[in-house]
């Protein structure tokens, strides 16, 4: 299967949207479509044998819209966009003077204000050449109304409004004719081209400020792809030559000098500097880059200059991995936007029934065919199916551009939701609430001499990759003491390790392993409950069955950690901690950090088990760890946050993916979430209550009691604040700041 973007150009509504998701998901070979209104954008995955990607185009353009291929936030993307702006900014203002001298001309004479003889005298005429070509200025409604009706079988807003403005339009045409057929009409009488004009005017202003708005929210991915140069320096031959970025292959050597940006993702092989990277980590504080560390796409070089070694180009940069996820974030739709597509799907027929209804009503009930025609036209004018279709989709636009730009990558609209809706979050405890990097505080000896424990454990964990295996090397290396070839070795996870060294049995590991070897530990529990009270985590070494001796390490807390744990407690969140280490140690570092439940003595492949038990309680989980050992666990949770793992883990395991190392991305991400919900709720409510208000004035009902018939001007200027109402709101979400 193949999966492909398509940006669209011509959709003017929610029902634009669904016209072209369902001219793609009939054809043969489409595995799946959906076309997001905000984004301007269609993703379809399809069978490339049965179907081109051409022939998508094709059909889309046969639904009545334009289509290409979308390739990452490309300069013509950006062209195109820029030259709809630019078009409807034109095409408004000379609507606006047209419809300005339009009104002049048909209300100027009636003012006593003065105005032409010639005028005065062809008055239809001249009202009907000045709003033919406001219509003409508005001509793609028409066009769009009628294409959605003819090829796409249904109707949309551009329907909604060609109906309307057509309406008064046809109307005034139809009395224009019978009077140049009978004879002359002043002072404008019985006319509505100046409603048809400026209805038409008012709404190409809202499809202006729209275009310039929604333009905004999409901002952030391009911003994201900017910081890609089009040039690159690289190391061929005897010299330094100059290269485009699509030239740029693995392994060849780039050169970066100070305030150049990182092309692509490497391995600095000489120099030394310092690196901004707060593009990808949303960090501001440069990061020093030696001989042998990783440089990103996207960063910028601060001082010295250096060399690197391309790792990942093109696609494969983490840059691009992160544009991709932000894509997919902004393009997913949310569990809450279905109630809004259900009733946009019935949205457009229904206020088409209103709208004949209402004017059947009023003219049965001797109201007179002009106030008739008035209320069908205002229903059609002031229903506003745009703001059901950007309700949603521009706070998660919003809100995942927000993240992003803080080194949070939300990589769904469903995670979006779900984050507040959370009532338990688990933490890993090494590598998420400590830092990872634990140092030998106590060796104990139940042999000879604590250096002979130590090469013990040292000579085993040579060959071993758990992590604290450094940690025990390089205590014995600082103490000058010599490790022994190990045979045999052998690794057994969430216990330990084993081999033979001088031809003898050998254990390193925990509490469990021993057991498991029948080795007698009655002499360490001493030493062994006072090193675990104090948060140590305690190794035992054996050897020929025998206790020789205990190590124990102690990690530290990040940071943040108890910030953390105490404002998600403040939010109403139940924190615990999920860890592999022993009781003691974990009900330890629990007590400094004021976690009350501690699930300890947790193997990795059982962490996963214990998040099931949560949720069988119908407790919404979040787990948090670093994505490795704890990818089982974070994809298990209905929500899985991914800290500080590198995008490669996080795109198979977490939900959310904290980019960088900092706990307080947790906090950030989850009240953003019910900030989003909120501004999304907020939307929802701006829509409902705007057609659920606005369409029953339009249809007179206020009429009977107040004598209030609203003016199918005002329904077009209303319908125009109800869309900039609710992009305007989601974009209030970039003000965000976070609380801890």
């Amino acid at each position: 299967m193949e999966k492909i973007t398509l940006n669209i150009i011509g959709m003017h509504c929610v029902s634009c949207a669904k016209t072209i998701e369902s001219a793609l998901k009939k054809a043969q070979g489409i595995t799946d479509a959906q076309v997001n209104f905000a984004l301007e954008k269609a993703y379809v995955e399809f069978d490339q044998d049965k179907i081109t990607s051409g022939a998508l185009i094709g059909l889309v353009e046969k639904a009545g819209y334009k289509a290409y291929l979308a390739q990452g936030a490309s300069d013509r993307e950006k062209e195109l966009r820029d030259r709809e702006v630019r078009s409807l900014k034109i095409r408004f203002i000379m609507a606006l003077i047209l419809s300005s001298i339009l009104m002049y001309v048909c209300m100027g004479h009636c003012l006593g204000l003065s105005v032409p003889r010639i005028i005065v005298e062809n008055m239809a005429l001249a009202q009907f050449l000045l709003a033919s070509a406001v219509l003409i200025c508005g001509f793609q409604f028409f066009k769009g109304g009628f294409l959605a009706v003819v090829r796409g079988r249904s109707a949309n807003m551009d329907t909604l409004v060609a109906l309307g403005v057509g309406s008064a339009y046809l109307y005034s045409l139809a009395v224009s004719t019978r009077n140049w057929i009978g004879g002359s009409l002043s002072c404008g009488g019985q006319l509505y081209y100046e409603v048809a004009a400026f209805v038409l005017t008012f709404i190409m202003l809202g499809k202006y400020l729209e275009a310039l708005t929604k333009r905004k929210t999409s901002q952030a991915i391009r911003r994201l792809w900017s910081f890609r140069p089009d040039k690159v320096t690289v190391l061929r031959g005897q010299g330094e030559i100059e290269i485009s970025l699509e030239e740029l292959s693995v392994g060849e050597i780039v050169v970066i000098k100070p305030g150049g940006r990182v092309p692509v993702d490497g391995k600095v092989i000489e120099g030394a500097s310092s690196v901004d990277e707060s593009i990808i980590t949303g960090e501001s504080i440069p990061v020093e880059k030696n001989i042998g560390d990783t440089v990103i796409a996207g960063s910028i070089n601060k001082s010295g200059t250096f060399k690197f070694k391309a790792v990942r180009v093109g696609k494969e940069t983490t840059l691009a991995k992160i544009i991709k996820l932000v894509e997919e974030a902004q393009s997913s739709k949310a569990p809450v936007q279905e109630l809004a597509d259900k009733i946009a799907a019935y949205f457009v027929p229904a206020v088409l029934l209103i709208a004949l209804a209402s004017f059947s009503i009023w003219f049965l009930l001797g109201k007179g065919f002009l106030f008739a025609l008035t209320v069908f036209i205002t229903v059609l004018i002031i229903a506003c199916p745009c703001t059901l279709g950007l309700a949603v989709p521009t706070a998660v636009i919003a809100a995942t551009a927000k993240a992003a730009e803080n080194g949070i990558i939300i990589k769904d609209a469903s995670s979006l939701q779900l984050a507040r809706e959370i009532k338990v979050v688990a933490f890993d405890k090494t590598g998420t609430l400590t830092i990872g990097k634990p140092a030998v505080t106590d060796i104990i000896s139940y042999i000879s001499d604590d250096k002979e424990v130590l090469r013990l454990a040292g000579s085993l964990e040579k060959a071993s990759e758990h992590i604290l295996a450094e940690v025990l090397l390089n205590s014995a290396r600082s103490q000058g003491v010599s490790l022994t070839e190990v045979k045999n070795f052998e690794s057994i996870p969430g216990k330990g390790v084993r081999g033979l060294i001088d031809n003898r049995q050998a254990l390193l590991g925990n509490r469990r392993l021993m057991e498991d070897n029948k080795i007698d530990l009655q002499k360490a529990q001493e030493d062994l409950a006072r090193l675990e009270s104090e948060g140590k985590t305690v190794m035992f070494i054996a050897k020929d069955n025998q206790l020789s001796g205990l190590i124990a390490v102690r990690d530290t807390l990040k940071e943040f950690s108890r910030a953390v744990v105490d404002k998600l407690k403040s939010m109403g969140k139940e924190v615990i901690m999920i860890t592999g280490d022993n009781r003691r140690t974990a009900e330890a570092i629990a007590k400094e950090l004021g976690i009350a439940k501690v699930l300890a003595e947790v193997l990795p492949q059982d962490k996963q088990e214990e998040i099931k038990k949560l949720q069988a309680q119908g407790l919404k989980t979040a787990f948090v760890g670093d994505g490795i050992n704890d990818a089982p666990a974070i994809t298990q949770a209905d929500l899985g946050i991914a800290i500080g793992s590198g995008i490669d883990v996080a795109l198979e395991a977490g939900d959310i993916i904290l980019i960088k190392d900092d706990l307080r991305d947790v906090v950030m991400a989850i009240d953003l979430s019910h900030y989003a919900m909120k501004k999304i709720k907020q939307n929802l409510f701006f829509a409902f209550f705007y057609n659920s208000l606005g369409i029953p004035i339009a249809a007179g009902i206020l009429y009977p009691f107040f004598g209030f018939l609203l003016n199918p001007m005002i329904a077009g200027a209303a319908m125009t604040c109800s869309s900039l109402s609710v992009v305007t709101n989601s974009l209030l979400m970039r003000r965000y700041k976070r609380n801890i």
